[in-house]
């Protein structure tokens, strides 16, 4: 199987779960206070639908009794034009089905303006959304945010329990760090081992890091077996920081070629382990960073490439190699291998992270669960406090749709990152939900919380209009969210 399906299969099966156990808890508060559920669906289903059954075939299938109003008497008018009056049960069950269209889902409340555009009538029933009393309307509200985060923190919880917590603590890496240019500047330097951001110690190198030490006033680092204060404004752009090539910060790898891959450019150009690459097109290769630098540079250059030939010609490279065995320096050439994400390869593998030692931390069941909750609220103030950056002209081009998220999915099948990725798609499904944004969650809980200070209800024509707007907003975000994806694609970002 392909990696581009693999990597859909896990986002399909993950955001499928998320949609279905957040609607759920919608539904389950709205069943609570007895409010009618017309249709619950996996999926949008504009024009037609996939699947759909009626709750009356489980209803049989347990013996229960189809969900009815009382009888109640309705003037009809016959063929000849005479009015009748008649009995007539209406029948109040729910619609269970699967769209076609795989861009969320929704439960139809009775009674609510919602993403549904469901016809409000003049007549209110006591079954409706807009009968019941503020504070079941808000429940109702925010049930599917509930659910998602604390599915989230459970699902964060149950990791800890089943694989623990195996990290690489910066410290570790005997070799130090890597900075760029910027980072000099500020008074780093290559090989610098990092300690600690404002007193707090660094645990290990990802979003956390770049993110205490773009807030930091002093980090200290060790060097030459001592340790250094390095001072800083304390308002780093934390996503230029992580966006620049090379980054501001990186594991400082030396150039070591471990292992050689057979049947790659590295083993037909005569490559022994040992070796070490000391240029690339003229370009001098101080350590494994440098390498990968050169690498990444000729990858961008691919995307201007128009022709076969134009091809060839930016992958076919020139190194300059030191031999293991001699003190002798070759010059070779050999044509780099494209991967399926466009990436270049030359074929050997580099175990300088494998040398340095990990550390794990196991978990009971029992001690799972505020170790779980810990990690997720992390997460979540993180993924907040990066939210200013979305405001900005580099984070708006930042945004990703979902190219950009199957993407964080591994090539490869593994339960364990599954998991983790689900978990922080449900913190943010969460998250994005609540904001204040009619048509969203949050946009519902804002007019109630409004309704309870004021003692007044909008009108449903300001709710229809807002509504619009609303999806509007949301219609023109998953829009450049998702042109930014094909534009990466294209190489123009």
């Amino acid at each position: 199987m392909s990696i581009f399906l693999i990597r859909l299969f896990q986002f399909m099966l993950a955001i499928s779960l998320l949609v279905l156990l957040h609607e759920l808890g919608h539904f389950t508060f709205a069943k609570l206070f007895k409010v009618r559920v017309s249709r619950f669906y996996l999926f949008f289903n504009p024009k037609f639908h996939i699947l759909s059954t009626y709750d009356t075939w489980v209803r049989r299938l347990l013996r229960l009794s189809p969900e009815v109003v009382p009888e109640k008497e309705i003037e009809e008018t016959d063929n000849d034009g005479k009015v009748v009056k008649t009995k007539k049960k209406e029948y109040v069950g729910t619609e269970y089905g699967l769209g076609w269209l795989p861009l969320g889902g929704y439960c139809a409340i009775d009674g609510m303006i919602d993403e549904t555009n469901q016809k409000l009538s003049e007549e209110t029933h006591p079954w409706e959304f807009r009968t019941k009393p503020v504070w079941q309307r808000l429940l109702i509200m925010v049930g599917g945010v509930l659910v998602n985060f604390l599915l989230a923190l459970f699902i964060y919880s149950m990791i800890l329990f089943a694989w623990g917590d195996t990290y690489l603590p910066v410290q570790n890496m005997s070799y130090g760090m890597k900075f760029n240019t910027e980072a000099k500047a500020l008074g780093f330097h290559d090989g610098d081992i990092l300690l600690s951001a404002d007193g707090k110690a660094f645990k290990e190198y990802g979003g956390d890091l770049f993110r205490d030490i773009s807030k930091a006033r002093e980090v200290k680092v060790r060097r030459d077996g001592k340790e250094v204060s390095i001072a800083l404004p304390g308002d780093l752009n934390m996503l230029n920081m992580i966006k620049e090539e090379p980054r501001f910060v990186a594991p400082l790898l030396p150039m070591s070629i471990d292992s050689i891959v057979p049947g790659t450019p590295a083993e037909k150009m005569g490559l022994k382990v040992g070796d070490k690459i000391l240029n690339i097109n003229g370009h001098a290769v101080a350590d494994h960073n440098d390498f990968i630098y050169e690498l990444g540079r000729l990858k961008d250059m691919m995307t201007g490439a128009v022709t076969a030939e134009d091809s060839m010609k930016v992958r076919t490279a020139q190194m300059v190699v030191a031999r293991t065995d001699s003190a002798r320096v070759d010059t070779l050439q050999t044509v780099l291998n494209v991967e399926q994400d466009g990436s270049l390869t030359l074929g050997f593998v580099n175990k300088a992270m494998a040398n340095f030692e990990t550390v794990t931390t196991e978990y009971g069941f029992f001690q799972s669960f505020p170790a779980g909750i810990k990690y997720g609220w992390n997460v979540l103030a993180g993924y907040v406090d990066d939210m200013k950056y979305v405001f900005t002209a580099d984070g708006a081009k930042s945004l990703g749709g979902f190219g950009a998220i199957g993407s964080l999915f591994p090539p490869v099948w593994d339960w364990y990152m599954f998991w983790k990725m689900t978990a922080f798609l449900s913190i943010i499904l969460a998250f994005m939900n609540i904001l204040p944004i009619p048509a969203l969650d949050g946009g519902h809980v804002l007019f109630l919380f409004y309704e309870m200070i004021t003692g007044r209800k909008p009108s449903d024509q300001f709710m229809i209009r807002a509504e619009y707007v609303g999806f509007g907003i949301l219609i023109l975000l998953m829009v450049v969210a998702n042109l930014n994806d094909i534009l990466r694609w294209l190489g123009y970002m």
